[in-house]
């Protein structure tokens, strides 16, 4: 069933109203199921909605010029954790230090699209199609997920409360719903709509019948994992927050052993144009790192040592903010930026960054020059940990990062 949310005139409307009680709204996951002979990481795809603030959370304190431009809203050097010189962790990050300092988390600077847009939309659309100059408009984790050959009932999930995004576009299978214990059929509670959906299309042609039996293969696959309940191991908590739900179901159906490959998970509110505020709690982007470092670490703490050497969790986001601040202690929006990125298989506790600098004649059109195309550093992740060889079924034209920021299989 190719996304039940959707409203393209493809497949995934057929069954229309049946399945309009599958999901909604503002944070979504999407969860995608492989068949046996995957045997690669997997891959968790956290997008920063709003426009991350990079230099923020990975603070380039040996960058003069950083602080000339951020008076009132720079992170100070004696506040920094993780520092060495060049760059630090925001404070608010405090959670996730001990992955940094064990060597399972990492970050890359100056990272962006290879044609910059400072418009939401416009920079979304191209972030998750990942494929400019081509006439491809599928989504690039629905090209991964198809070179794959993921076939198990729940080929693709969105989690969550946000209609399903453009990054799973395309053919692979994928099924929306708020949260695992909340995926049923509309109704069904009342009368039995899942075997009147069976009857209804079981002599249908094959075109119609297709999404019908992959929406009831996927409730029927769901029941198992709802049936067995879930509490969190190794005293785990996370945050009461959409983030914080969501990535518990990711580590749920991780530990179902069900053949997850790829979850993408959405988090919004990054859009600070005013009261970014200081590295202090209560500030706003301070008590949304927080949140962030929360859930990541107990994501991490609940899946442990021997699960986490094969998941590897990264982060995204349309663009950047703009270097210098602005009059309402905000940033406006740039280019540039950082990722995140953590698990078993990442060389972690550094910078990885071929770094622009951010003096006057450094920046492009005040923004910090995206030297990395964030793709390259998905492709290197794809190629070390999930088994891929050549990228161009994913990412056209696109060759891996040479960092080193992953350890091969």
């Amino acid at each position: 069933m190719k996304n039940v949310l959707c409203c393209e005139p493809t497949r995934r409307t057929v069954l229309g109203g049946a399945l309009a009680g599958l999901a909604g709204a503002a944070l979504s996951t999407r969860m995608a199921f492989a068949a046996e002979r995957y045997t690669g990481d997997t891959l968790v795809v956290i997008s920063l909605r709003g426009g991350f603030d990079g230099l923020s959370a990975i603070v380039p304190i040996g960058d003069p010029a950083y602080y000339a431009a951020r008076p009132a809203i720079g992170v100070p050097k004696s506040r920094v954790i993780a520092g060495n010189g060049a760059f630090g962790l925001h404070p608010a990050l405090a959670p996730v230090l001990p992955l940094w300092q064990g060597g399972r988390m990492a970050a890359v600077h100056a990272v962006g699209q290879p044609n910059p847009t400072r418009s939401h939309f416009a920079a979304m659309e191209a972030m998750e199609n990942a494929a400019p100059g081509t006439s491809i408009r599928s989504g690039w984790l629905d090209r991964m997920l198809g070179l794959t050959g993921a076939t198990a009932p729940l080929a693709g999930v969105s989690l969550g409360h946000a209609m399903p995004a453009r990054i799973l576009l395309g053919g692979a299978d994928d099924v929306s719903m708020p949260a695992i214990d909340d995926f049923t059929l509309a109704g069904d509670g009342k009368r039995p709509m899942a075997a009147a959906l069976r009857a209804m299309y079981a002599d249908a042609p094959a075109a119609l019948a297709a999404p019908a039996g992959s929406a009831d293969r996927a409730l029927s696959a769901t029941a198992a994992v709802k049936a067995a309940g879930y509490a969190p191991a190794n005293g785990a908590t996370y945050p009461d927050t959409e983030l914080g739900a969501a990535l518990r179901d990711v580590a749920r159906l991780i530990k179902a052993k069900a053949g997850l490959v790829t979850a993408a998970v959405d988090s919004g509110d990054w859009d600070m144009h005013e009261g970014l505020g200081t590295a202090v709690k209560g500030q706003r982007m301070y008590d949304n790192l927080a949140d962030l470092a929360a859930a990541l670490a107990a994501f991490t703490t609940d899946l442990g040592d021997t699960a986490m050497k094969n998941v590897t969790v990264l982060t995204i986001s349309e663009f950047g903010r703009r270097v210098r601040e602005n009059g309402s202690r905000g940033a406006d929006h740039g280019h540039g930026n950082a990722m995140l990125l953590l698990g078993g298989g990442i060389r972690g506790g550094k910078v990885y960054a071929n770094w622009p600098g951010l003096s006057p004649g450094a920046l492009v059109d005040g923004d910090l020059a995206a030297t990395t195309d964030y793709r390259s550093v998905i492709g290197e992740v794809l190629q070390k940990r999930c088994g891929f060889g050549a990228l161009d079924g994913v990412f056209p034209g696109v060759k891996p990062s040479a960092f080193g920021l992953a350890a091969a299989r």
